[in-house]
């Protein structure tokens, strides 16, 4: 049983990554494609391990501490600056200026996390000149990945 479980969420997140993939089609060069997704799926991943984290502090009685990156990084979590959470940017996905957003949210990320300085992409998006629809849509998309769903295996790496 768990092994099939394991087949249906590597399907599930390979079906999702083909979708994305095929949003870009035609406005971005194949080549491409993985720089684009990859950045979007880390940030949604590190979010979602961050809003995982956020939740047992509160659940713990530690609600003070949830904007002190402290309380994150000891235990192995980057900490997210509301502009680079996944939720403020699909929140915004529909908004003109999505690609400033994504790029803002990069680079704000890896201010505030020292260990992630010169790993992510700068000023990437907005020099791809993608149509924010196809942006929004890949957004939308990889939204729906649930990235932390099995804490014992590790779909991201």
């Amino acid at each position: 049983m768990k092994r099939q479980k394991t087949i249906n969420k590597k399907k599930n997140i390979e079906e999702s990554l083909w979708k994305s993939a095929k949003s870009l089609r035609g406005s971005v060069e194949s080549s491409e494609y993985k720089h684009v997704v990859l950045s979007l799926i880390f940030l949604k991943f590190v979010s979602d391990k961050f809003e995982n984290h956020r939740k047992k502090l509160v659940k713990m009685g530690q609600g003070k501490y949830l904007e002190m990156s402290a309380a994150y990084t000891k235990d192995n979590i980057f900490y997210i600056p509301e502009s680079s959470r996944w939720s403020y940017i699909q929140s915004r996905s529909k908004e003109d200026g999505l690609a400033l957003k994504i790029d803002t949210a990069l680079k704000d990320l890896e201010k505030t996390n020292n260990s992630l300085i010169g790993a992510l992409p700068n000023n990437y998006f907005s020099g791809l000149d993608l149509e924010r629809s196809n942006l929004s849509s890949l957004v939308d998309k990889i939204g729906n990945i649930d990235t932390v769903r099995d804490e014992e295996l590790d779909i991201i790496g």
